[in-house]
């Protein structure tokens, strides 16, 4: 696959299109924990590297042994393709296909005007009409991710409480997903204003995190443990809050990365045995699972474009990506790679 080239202006060319995969105009996508985490060496990344992995915009080359697709398209894409092959992907679970391609992680992505994307007929996902690029490109990972975590994995039930942990995009999202699906939410994060955020989307409850003890003040909440506990975060501390918040025979996810360059997070596995709770992870969305999230957005059940917080031109994200760890920005970035830096 070819990446572009780079003529005098300074400016890209559009790859070429992959055999089976297509070429797509990148029309708006999001910065997230993940980006900076490939940035600050928790990936495995060659050099030279353009990040990027949620993305909206239209199609403009067509590979050879593509059916579906064609030149105007309008699409999203899950942060995963698969490789529309396997026993994973042909069971609809392409979420973790042993051959997937990541872009912004196994190739260049979509912080760029351009992006392209292997096996379009199994990964792209046609966007309606009455969703615009932004809210289209907040969806590919954390609102997907948080979708998937919320609704298959946990599978929240009307009048559960469940309780998630960090209300960045992730966050946000699993808090406004959880309102819709009829859970009670506590929201916790160390930031009073992405806490004002989370009640704004659907939180019934919420705690600073500071200073306090986390599992102790959401079991007083619940009257014993919160039925679903979400890490959105990504660290030892809050995986462990997490799980030390459910009551018996809870559901934990974790959705926030906990990368292996910082060591393996201990866990209290005890109370796991003892209180026989699941622990299950979540990986993305694969697209055969788009249609019923945008069914709801185009339903009006779910606002993924409220989440969006700010929105930068292409020559601010190389200098904000260093410093997304630290950003106290709630909700969702979206890079316009037509715009100028906000």
């Amino acid at each position: 696959m070819g990446h572009g080239a780079a003529p005098k202006s300074g400016r890209y060319l559009p790859p070429e299109a992959p055999d089976g995969g297509v070429v797509v105009r990148v029309r708006a996508t999001g910065m997230c924990r993940s980006d900076w985490h490939a940035w600050a060496g928790h990936e495995n990344i060659r050099f030279p590297h353009v990040p990027g992995h949620e993305l909206a915009g239209e199609i403009i080359a067509v590979g050879r042994n593509v059916r579906d697709w064609r030149v105007g398209d309008r699409v999203t894409a899950p942060f995963i393709c698969g490789c529309g092959t396997c026993d994973w992907c042909r069971s609809g679970n392409a979420q973790v296909c042993p051959d997937q391609e990541q872009p912004g992680f196994t190739h260049w992505g979509s912080f760029a005007e351009f992006v392209a994307l292997h096996d379009a007929d199994s990964n792209l996902v046609a966007l309606p009409g009455n969703v615009d690029f932004a809210t289209a490109a907040a969806l590919g990972c954390r609102f997907a991710t948080a979708y998937r975590a919320v609704a298959d994995r946990a599978r929240v039930e009307d009048g559960e409480w469940m309780v998630v942990i960090g209300s960045g995009g992730a966050g946000l999202s699993a808090i406004m997903i959880g309102a819709a699906l009829g859970a009670r939410v506590i929201a916790v994060d160390r930031n009073p204003e992405a806490l004002d955020a989370a009640v704004q989307v659907g939180a019934e409850r919420t705690l600073v995190s500071n200073g306090i003890d986390i599992p102790a003040a959401v079991a007083e909440l619940t009257s014993g443990g919160s039925h679903v506990a979400i890490d959105a975060v990504g660290s030892e501390q809050t995986a462990t809050d997490a799980i030390l918040s459910l009551r018996r025979r809870g559901r934990h996810v974790q959705v926030g990365l906990l990368p292996p360059a910082k060591g393996h997070p201990r866990l209290p596995m005890d109370r796991v045995i003892a209180w026989e709770l699941d622990l299950l992870g979540s990986h993305g969305m694969p697209a055969v699972d788009y249609p019923a999230m945008l069914e709801l957005i185009g339903a009006g059940a779910l606002h993924p474009q409220r989440l969006i917080q700010r929105t930068i031109g292409l020559d601010a994200a190389a200098e904000l990506l260093p410093e997304f760890d630290r950003s106290l920005v709630a909700g969702i970035t979206v890079i316009d790679s037509g715009a100028e830096s906000a």
